[in-house]
């Protein structure tokens, strides 16, 4: 037969009622749970404050008649506050770390009629999530009426404590039986609800993806720390941080709006103005003061998209008001309070900017502690067709008449949309703007084999061009891998504002290596190999 072991708080108030004899006749939890003829505790592992000294003494002496079998071993609480979740959670957590449990030889208890509310759930939330393989253990106080003060103890009470011990009532609650399932098929039915919000309905069939989808969904509701989604542009991360808020609205854990903004179209003093605000004055032009969008989501959810487009300057001010919930208006020498939950997108490899001095590290690391990147649809395949179902709908709540495609029509899109020919570079975007062209051109709403083979046609062929549109200005007689290179510098080039930022992310590794490092002119020296300029490239439309 296992041995029966309990921990449990002292309770100073329950624990400590009636004075000499008369504490006898009062029914106190502690003293009741060792006073079980049902179920003999072998060990009470009673946890009490250092104030209560005085108090632990009394209880282990009375155990010991009551209860000589019982061993009392009593563990110091050394926390400030018994009512701070984080420091009772905390304490209890590493006594179930640093245990020696036997679950073989001995059954484990925790006594939740004593302590603050904050331990009693400590004690069920460590029991539920087997840090603690223990059942909960809840005691009540007798039916019957205990003795009152006017009451006369007789002489042979008087001298008999278990006669005068009230003997309550006690319940076993055991988190792993059934009876309990349907409280826990609750939360699982909340967390599926939960998910599927985030997902907007979506069937998603990539098993990586749904895995990906319920761990933010954890993150989103236990958690106020920043979330960064990475992954290429139209993967759907303004789309899922929009969820993530109408999420956290659903949960209460949010009660402003969702303020969102792309980075890359912010510039000079117009970033700072947009995002902090701007007093009046403070520049030419600024003829009224402006509130920006960081004071905007106060108490709500602020979406920066594409924040490796920040400047230094903005990057280090956003991390101000991250840390301290406060930031400066451009003009202004007051400080202005806002409590934001934030979420950050990018398609940029913010490692790599950081090594080219283009983004901050410590903001990354701010921004960093949940990171997910989500995948592009062409990783996606088997989620394309629940996805063209979604864009029918959507595109039907939208424009009020319900698109749909025969089967003829609709094998031959999917065959297509997941052939290794469709490279949905735009991802879920693309998608989305391929279904609204067939909807609108279909006769009577029914998309036809005809108009899908139209579209295919048209995938195909802005494929086909971007692939192909620096054709123009490649060498015809170069080696294949000369072509590659060549075509990637030409790519970074377009997108940069100078032969110096092109040369800092091409020559990233190497230039760290030298004392001087002229990435412009090296650069400029490459693209002179086969006939291109800078002047050249930025001209060239395609």
């Amino acid at each position: 037969m296992k041995k029966n072991v309990v921990f449990g708080f002292l309770g100073n108030v329950l624990d400590q009622r009636g004075k000499g004899k008369r504490r006898w006749k009062n029914w106190r939890p502690t003293i009741d749970l060792c006073h079980q003829s049902d179920m003999p505790v072998t060990r009470l592992e009673l946890l009490y404050s250092p104030n209560d000294y005085e108090l632990l003494c009394t209880i282990v002496k009375d155990i010991k008649i009551l209860s000589p079998h019982t061993e009392v071993n009593p563990i110091e609480v050394n926390i400030d506050n018994p009512w701070d979740f984080e420091q009772v959670y905390t304490f209890l957590f590493d006594i179930s770390k640093n245990y020696a449990f036997n679950s073989e030889q001995e059954e484990y208890y925790l006594h939740i009629t004593t302590g603050t509310h904050v331990m009693q759930i400590c004690w069920f939330l460590l029991a539920e999530s087997r840090y603690f393989p223990a059942k909960l253990l809840q005691m009540s106080p007798p039916k019957k009426e205990p003795l009152t003060e006017n009451n006369e103890i007789n002489e042979i009470e008087e001298n008999d404590p278990i006669a005068l011990t009230p003997c309550g009532i006690m319940s076993i609650i055991d988190l792993n039986l059934n009876r309990y399932d349907k409280i826990l098929t609750r939360f699982q039915q909340y967390a599926q609800q939960a998910t599927e919000l985030l997902k907007s309905g979506i069937a998603t069939r990539n098993p990586q993806f749904n895995q990906l989808i319920a761990e933010i969904e954890q993150v989103a509701s236990r958690s106020h720390a920043p979330i960064l989604l990475c992954g290429p542009t139209g993967a759907g991360k303004s789309f899922l941080a929009k969820q993530i808020y109408l999420l956290k609205q659903t949960n209460h854990q949010i009660k402003g709006q969702f303020v969102e903004i792309n980075c890359a179209t912010l510039r000079g003093d117009s970033a700072i103005s947009t995002l902090f605000g701007h007093v009046k004055g403070a520049f030419t032009g600024a003829n009224l003061a402006r509130t920006g969008l960081l004071k905007n989501a106060d108490g709500g959810l602020l979406f920066l998209d594409e924040i490796g487009e920040l400047g230094l300057d903005e990057q280090a001010m956003l991390l101000k008001a991250i840390e301290e919930k406060q930031f400066y208006p451009f003009g202004s020498d007051k400080p202005i309070h806002s409590d934001f939950q934030l979420i950050a997108g990018t398609n940029k490899d913010l490692k790599q900017a950081i090594a080219q001095g283009e983004f901050r590290e410590d903001l990354f690391a701010r921004i960093n502690l949940w990171s997910y990147q989500l995948p592009g649809l062409v990783d996606r395949k088997e989620d394309i067709e629940p996805n063209i179902d979604f864009e029918l709908a959507r595109y039907a709540k939208e424009y009020g008449i319900m698109p749909r495609f025969n089967q003829q029509s609709r094998q031959a899109y999917l065959k297509f949309a997941t052939s290794p020919q469709a490279l949905w570079q735009g991802n879920f975007r693309e998608l989305n703007s391929s279904i609204i062209r067939m909807a609108t051109l279909a006769p009577q709403a029914n998309i036809t084999t005809e108009q899908v083979e139209q579209e295919i046609k048209r995938l195909s062929q802005n494929w086909t061009s971007t692939q192909n549109s620096y054709d123009d200005l490649i060498p015809n007689e170069i080696d294949e891998f000369d072509r590659y290179q060549l075509e990637k510098v030409i790519e970074i080039c377009q997108k940069s504002s100078s032969l110096s930022e092109a040369g800092r992310q091409l020559f990233a590794i190497s230039r760290t290596k030298k004392q001087r490092s002229n990435d412009a002119d090296r650069l400029k020296k490459y693209l002179a190999k086969f006939g291109l300029s800078w002047e050249k490239i930025h001209s060239y439309n395609g």
